[in-house]
């Protein structure tokens, strides 16, 4: 059965940002492939009734990094097992359930699994933003009830002046990391490391930062007026 493709563009800090559905992993409940600049990811949601009750929300996300993403063939002889997860990657897939496990119904008791699989880095693009970002879409598109979508943004410090989604080069030499993901309405969670920043700036950020994802919720919201599926009652 072929399903139909969807696409929707925007033009994020003059890279393109690009959502698509219908072409890989059309088993999975829902799947989005995310691209911006040359960094792809492909997000995929999937969800199966409970067993048995757990007390908590059964939600596992996973961020799974493959050498080849960085077209790395680290020695003559070709690697055939990817080795475990990165620290980084741990902590990616933690930064991303945080993000999006607080607008789950609090009545919705389904197993739900989110993957993030990194496809290719251009070495500009961060895919930890890129990877928020896709999950947000997959799970606003898939029949999963979730009071999304969540739109995210990064901003740096550099010289007095704030940097919005800056590139990873620009990030090296940035006084603050400040990463935020927010609904239209509200700031949903906060992750930040800086050297000595003053309580000011990283408010400036909080505030610029949620102003700088709208245009990313919008694309999420036109994206799923085409692409969503029926909610699942519970």
């Amino acid at each position: 059965m072929n399903q139909k493709v969807i696409t929707k563009e925007i033009d994020l800090n003059g890279r393109k940002l690009k959502l698509e559905t219908g072409k890989l992993a059309n088993q999975a409940d829902a799947a989005v492939v995310a691209s911006w600049g040359e960094t792809v990811v492909l997000a995929t949601v999937a969800s199966q009734p409970l067993k048995e009750d757990l007390g908590y929300f059964p939600l596992s996300v996973e961020y799974v990094e493959k050498y080849y993403a960085g077209g790395r063939i680290s020695s003559s002889r070709f690697i055939k097992r990817e080795s475990k997860p990165s620290d980084e990657a741990v902590l990616n897939g933690r930064l991303i359930d945080r993000s999006i496990r607080p607008l789950f119904p609090k009545e919705f008791k389904q197993e739900v699994q989110v993957i993030i699989t990194v496809l290719s880095i251009d070495q500009a693009n961060d895919p930890d933003i890129l990877g928020l970002i896709g999950a947000s879409a997959a799970l606003s598109i898939s029949s999963v009830p979730w009071h999304g979508p969540l739109g995210t943004a990064r901003v740096g410090e550099a010289e007095g002046k704030l940097m919005v989604n800056p590139t990873i080069e620009e990030l090296e030499n940035s006084n603050l990391d400040l990463f935020v993901a927010s609904t239209h309405e509200k700031v949903v969670m906060i992750e930040t490391k800086g050297k000595q920043v003053s309580d000011e700036v990283v408010l400036q950020g909080i505030k610029e930062a949620h102003a700088k994802s709208q245009p990313i919720i919008d694309l999420i919201e036109a994206f799923t007026k085409e692409a969503g599926k029926e909610k699942q009652a519970y």
